[in-house]
């Protein structure tokens, strides 16, 4: 359940009590603060940490519960954050999210994970490499965790770039065999922007707060008002990302209607074949079905050259025939 458990001095880790309460009590006497990472608990693995830290009931059954959208909720003893880190894999054009709860109050750090992707030991290594960063407090933590999955949402967001042009080639590809498949990869790939934007556009209201722009001034219990200028910094680079992801979205619609379009045009072009020949088909026809017509008395019937006339008039009403549907581009 417990992954990591640290107490952090002026920036440096340290090895604390084993026990919860007596690592809080050490942390806040020395001015530090106590990191525990866990990673999907159960209610009763919960239970101990819930006590120890005072942590709030509600965003505790949130923590376990998980399938919680990107939010920032304040309590009485601590902060909440949910963050979605982004998975994405480009061999199957799929884009998946994990979960991370930060459970942020006076003297410690709690988050809980769940799924395999989340950034957190990154995070710690990235932090404990930098002790002026970590010397901040709880609130450097949770600007690094907000920091690493806000940069590599950009870095899906330019791995989806990349794959939409290929699509888009796709759709464009004047084979028309290898895009049978096409509008089904398309509507799959507008599912996985649609994962994608659920992950970044919750967050957008969370970080202003945390960055005390726009309509959110008041700062934040719990978090050092001297850092707002980095998750201003956060926040700005959200915002590139949910506008990239905006436009992404609008281009796959895009591109869907231009497929559609296209599908629509060839098969336009397939029946204009198909009934230019059905028409060239329909001269013959028509003129062996009369004189096939067992009638005593007909014109020509018994001219010596009826048979070559009838089959010359034939060939070459169907060379006018032809020319005039190939110069429309119908065949």
């Amino acid at each position: 359940m417990i992954v990591d458990c640290a107490v952090y001095r002026d920036g440096h880790r340290t090895e604390g009590p084993e026990d919860l309460s007596d690592a809080l009590a050490v942390a806040r006497a020395d001015g530090g603060f106590v990191w525990i990472g866990l990673h999907e608990p159960t209610e009763r693995e919960f239970d101990l940490v819930t006590q120890e830290f005072g942590l709030h009931p509600l965003a505790v059954e949130d923590a376990l519960n998980a399938h919680q959208r990107p939010k920032l909720e304040v309590y009485e003893d601590s902060l909440f954050l949910v963050l979605k880190p982004v998975v994405y894999e480009p061999a199957g054009d799929t884009v998946s999210t994990d979960e991370i709860m930060v459970f942020l109050g006076e003297g410690f750090v709690v988050t809980v994970r769940h799924g395999g992707g989340s950034p957190l030991g990154v995070v710690r290594r990235r932090l404990e490499s930098e002790p002026e960063l970590l010397g901040k407090g709880p609130t450097s933590v949770l600007y690094a965790l907000a920091d690493a999955a806000v940069d590599h949402y950009l870095d899906v967001a330019t791995e989806l770039q990349t794959d939409l042009e290929e699509l888009e080639a796709e759709v464009f590809s004047p084979d028309v065999g290898s895009s049978r498949h096409t509008a089904s990869r398309i509507y799959g790939f507008k599912r996985q922007i649609l994962e994608f934007r659920r992950a970044t556009g919750p967050l957008a209201v969370p970080m202003s707060r945390l960055a005390g722009t726009g309509l959110y001034s008041t700062a934040v219990p719990f978090v050092d008002d001297r850092a707002q200028p980095f998750f201003r910094d956060v926040s700005d680079h959200l915002t590139r990302v949910n506008e990239s992801v905006e436009g992404l979205d609008r281009l796959v619609s895009d591109v869907l209607s231009a497929h559609l379009a296209q599908m629509s045009v060839r098969q336009n072009d397939d029946m204009r074949k198909i009934s230019s020949w059905a028409a060239m088909a329909a001269v013959p026809t028509m003129v062996a079905g009369v004189y096939g017509m067992n009638f005593e008395h007909m014109p020509e019937l018994h001219w010596e050259w009826t048979y070559p006339a009838v089959i010359a008039v034939m060939a070459v009403m169907e060379v006018l025939l032809f020319r005039l549907f190939k110069g429309r581009g119908w065949l």
